[in-house]
């Protein structure tokens, strides 16, 4: 399944972002009353019509800028449910800056034409990338200025299952941002205990001969971190050894964490494997899927040649999440159930503690100058979406937008610097 079909896919309740969606909403109106066309144009129409839409369309950012600078001053005074676009749009989240969004419509507007399109109102993807503009913006600006960002793998920086490969557009792009004193920290679901990292040196391999092969300074080089597990592994770029060097747990994890017993972790795997068993019986998958348990995780994954329908996957996650959710266990600590495309994964832990970890091991790195990058933001099945609690984020749909965010991002923050 493409990421793009999962940033699209609109099938639940549960796959839709109801800011965005209102967003949206909010943007039909000039849509149909500017920027319709008419059958009988005259010399000037088109260009009046869509600078009337263009300046319709700036109207609604500027005042959804207004609407989240209100939400940000009452998060302030821990009353965010008094916020407007709160009592507007219930489930939205935790914003960490403010976002310039009608200078990023400015901008997405020269490249998507939005104020130009006649039969096609702006879109979901028209509205998130604007988003992720902004949030570039705002990370650019000295008091928000970005320490941290942390990157997905699967679909992020890499295509689904695939590795980092020399070559790699993405490679130069972090170390642009490293090169930049930024520290940069890879969340992933991919969990491998070994200490020795030969997992991840697969998957990494290339960025961590880019970076170690590099002219950074000794300190900016060992800003390269890998989290694996979601929020169970620690690993950090050694110059000294030219590879990474695992970090015991102590070190890094929060205490919160290290008091999370190993009967409970046992007892949410146990619970998620009987959940997943079951599952593959009800949904006649006995001859299609298998389980595959770790340390800290187990999977439903398709037997070789096989393949898991989307719809499947779905209904696997939905229920996971219900049935462990009532445990005792995940009373005691955290988990996450996701859709990872071809298969279904249960984590201890999710990315909020990963990105919270990284924060905290590299010194108390504030939220709002950390960004988080995934292409999996949907409220339940998804593995970035607790990650909006403590980090900025944005949204990306493939690898390449991965490498577009984080140019607009490199610009902002080298415009910031020579003002």
């Amino acid at each position: 399944m493409t990421s793009r079909y999962r940033v699209d896919y609109a099938l639940k309740a549960h796959r839709k972002d109801e800011f965005i969606e209102w967003t949206k909403s909010l943007l039909t109106v000039p849509f149909v009353l500017h920027a319709g066309s008419s059958n009988h144009f005259r010399i000037g129409d088109d260009s009046r019509q869509s600078a009337e839409a263009r300046r319709r369309y700036a109207e609604i950012f500027r005042d959804l800028e207004q609407l989240i600078a209100d939400q940000i001053y009452y998060q302030s005074l821990n009353d965010a449910d008094l916020g407007r676009l709160r009592q507007m749009v219930p489930s939205v989240g935790h914003f960490f800056t403010r976002l310039p969004l009608e200078r990023a419509f400015y901008v997405q507007d020269e490249k998507r034409a939005l104020s130009k399109r006649r039969m096609v109102a702006p879109s979901f993807n028209d509205v998130r990338l604007i988003l992720n503009t902004a949030q570039a913006m705002a990370l650019a600006k000295p008091i928000t200025r970005l320490e941290l960002a942390t990157f997905d793998g699967d679909v992020t920086l890499y295509e689904d299952g695939a590795n980092l490969e020399e070559g790699s557009p993405q490679i130069t792009r972090i170390l642009a941002l490293l090169e930049r004193g930024v520290a940069i920290g890879i969340v992933t679901a991919a969990g491998y205990p070994d200490p020795s990292g030969k997992m991840y040196l697969v998957r990494f391999g290339a960025l961590i001969d880019a970076v170690l092969n590099s002219n950074l300074d000794h300190e900016y080089k060992a800003n390269l971190l890998v989290m694996g597990g979601e929020c169970n592994y620690l690993f950090r770029l050694d110059p000294d050894i030219g590879g990474l060097r695992y970090i015991d747990r102590e070190e890094w994890a929060l205490d919160e964490m290290l008091a999370w017993r190993e009967d409970a972790v046992s007892e949410l795997l146990d619970k998620a494997e009987q959940v997943l068993k079951r599952q593959i019986e009800v949904l006649s998958m006995t001859h299609t899927a298998t389980l595959y348990r770790k340390e800290r995780s187990i999977g439903m994954i398709p037997l070789k040649g096989k393949r898991i329908p989307r719809e499947n996957l779905e209904e696997v996650v939905l229920n996971v999440q219900h049935s462990l959710s009532a445990s005792p266990a995940a009373k005691e600590l955290y988990f996450c159930a996701f859709n990872g495309g071809h298969d279904v994964w249960v984590d201890v832990g999710d990315k909020r503690f990963g990105v919270l970890c990284l924060q905290r091991y590299l010194g108390g790195i504030a939220m709002e100058r950390t960004l988080h990058v995934g292409d999996q933001f949907a409220s339940i099945g998804s593995n970035d979406f607790k990650a909006r609690l403590v980090a900025a984020t944005v949204w990306i749909a493939d690898p390449q937008e991965t490498v577009e965010i984080i140019d607009e991002l490199v610009d902002y923050l080298d415009e910031s610097n020579s003002e």
